[in-house]
């Protein structure tokens, strides 16, 4: 931990959540302030204001470590995205009043400016986490040759590919075919971004080979973050190499995904979801619908609204847990890490083991969210179950928790691996990759703790091929 600890520079993180509590008898002005104050940490926290960064590296080449990606991703999906919930609270409507004599509902405006204030609360604490252990070592004790980083993460995402699908096929081992796709994913991304600007031809078709089946299987996963992922995460490993063609193409790339995704996510799931097209008949409909702006039923402003309000933010998910607990169901105090537990036995060893989606989902049904007899899906996320467990004090501990944890593991990864490529880049964003975007406890500690297995056994079968040499 850091020995020069300042608490009046962590204590000012949490002003905005302090004073949007001070007015919380106004909802509006709370929201706003709550909301605006993720900004104000973001701020604090990547200028170096509480803590100076790590100067190991320059601010392009450690894009992947804790207190940059994970933080903008996690906390800014929690934290910002709920803006068009809150201006369809208050009437508007593609960010046009409806009607002047529009009625407001304020129990509801009520919820919204609580459940951002639980956000903001939520954003101090994770970046208090990730701070006060960010103390990367200056001396590694594994190193790697840097001529050959490259050729290693080729063979990384050649050899990882195989082993997902093959533990795909082994009843029980699913988990462990999520980890490895994702490491191969992020393996043949970096090998891509290090073959390109030392024009290795062979190296660089079979990543691009690699690259774009990856972001096919992410278009028809029925999902929005793949996507985005797939083009984010190429753009952070490009841009120390090509910073203006990156900011130039990625960024506008970036929010040009938030236009057209929510057609084709509809489309696509309409089609393939509902059996009516397989999959590849599916994402080229969507495909169709999204680029052809208005020639679709479905591309139109109330459906692109109705995204960015409902579907981009999961505030209104939040709000209606607030609402049963703790007024109609009591806390949860330590029964989801109990369950978190019970998660933790591998299938392999336990077939009869309860599904981790029932466990979840029952929380999800008691609390009206939906009906037991829908076919959505609609876990909560890592702060609502941290707020479900122990309400406010709930949300400050455990996303605490879940920044300390982020950056030891990452710091963890760096010692292991000799350094931030192999350790941060590839193998914490890789393997931990389910901490960009906070799931429900159960599958958040199941996946943390076997990807930390798994980071130990790679770590020690490069070790015995001589990959990694002690210094």
């Amino acid at each position: 931990m850091n020995t020069n600890f300042s608490i009046e520079k962590y204590i000012v993180l949490y002003l905005p959540w302090i004073l949007s509590m001070v007015l919380k008898s106004d909802p509006e002005a709370s929201y706003v302030i709550a909301w605006l104050g993720s900004f104000f940490i973001f701020y604090l926290s990547l200028s170096g204001w509480v803590k100076p960064l790590p100067n190991d590296l320059i601010i392009a080449q450690q894009l992947m470590r804790p207190v940059f990606l994970v933080q903008i991703i996690f906390a800014g999906y929690m934290c910002c995205t709920s803006i068009f919930f809150f201006l369809d609270v208050l009437g508007y409507d593609n960010f046009h009043k409806t009607s002047d004599y529009y009625l407001i509902d304020y129990e509801k405006l009520e919820l919204t400016a609580q459940c951002q204030r639980f956000y903001c609360l939520g954003h101090a604490a994770f970046v208090t986490g990730v701070l006060l252990f960010m103390n990367y070592p200056k001396q590694q004790k594994y190193h790697v040759d840097k001529n050959k980083l490259a050729n290693i993460l080729f063979v990384t995402a050649i050899i990882t590919l195989p082993l997902s699908l093959l533990f795909s096929s082994i009843q029980g081992l699913f988990q462990f075919s999520n980890q490895f796709n994702s490491l191969s994913f992020i393996a043949g991304t970096l090998a891509l971004a290090f073959a390109i600007p030392q024009k290795k031809i062979w190296n660089t078709l079979i990543c691009i080979i690699l690259y774009f089946f990856n972001f096919y299987h992410a278009l028809i996963s029925g999902f929005k973050e793949p996507i985005i992922i797939s083009i984010l995460v190429l753009g952070i490993f490009l841009y120390p190499s090509y910073k203006k063609v990156v900011a130039i193409t990625f960024i506008p790339l970036l929010l040009s995904l938030f236009i057209v995704l929510p057609i084709y996510n509809r489309v696509f799931r309409q089609n393939a979801w509902l059996g009516e097209s397989n999959s590849e008949e599916a994402s080229q409909l969507a495909l169709d619908a999204a680029l052809s702006g208005n020639n679709s039923p479905l591309a139109n402003d109330d459906n692109n609204w109705a995204f960015l309000a409902f579907r981009l933010s999961e505030i209104s998910m939040f709000i209606q847990f607030s609402q049963s607990t703790p007024d109609k169901i009591n806390f949860y105090h330590l029964e989801l890490l109990k369950q978190s537990a019970i998660v933790l036995i591998p299938r392999i060893m336990w077939p009869s083991k309860p599904i981790t989606e029932n466990m979840v989902m029952e929380r999800v049904y008691a609390a009206g969210v939906i009906n037991r007899n829908s076919t959505v899906s609609a876990k909560p996320a890592y702060v609502v179950d941290a707020y479900l467990s122990f309400g406010g004090v709930g949300v400050f501990v455990f996303l605490f928790l879940y920044g300390a944890a982020a950056q030891l593991i990452s710091i963890k990864a760096e010692r292991l691996f000799g350094g931030y490529v192999l350790g941060t880049a590839l193998i914490f964003s890789g393997l931990f990759q389910i901490m960009w975007r906070g799931l429900s406890f159960e599958f958040i500690i199941n996946t943390v703790f076997w990807s930390y297995m798994s980071m130990l056994l790679i770590q020690k079968m490069l070790l015995v091929t001589n990959v990694l040499k002690q210094v």
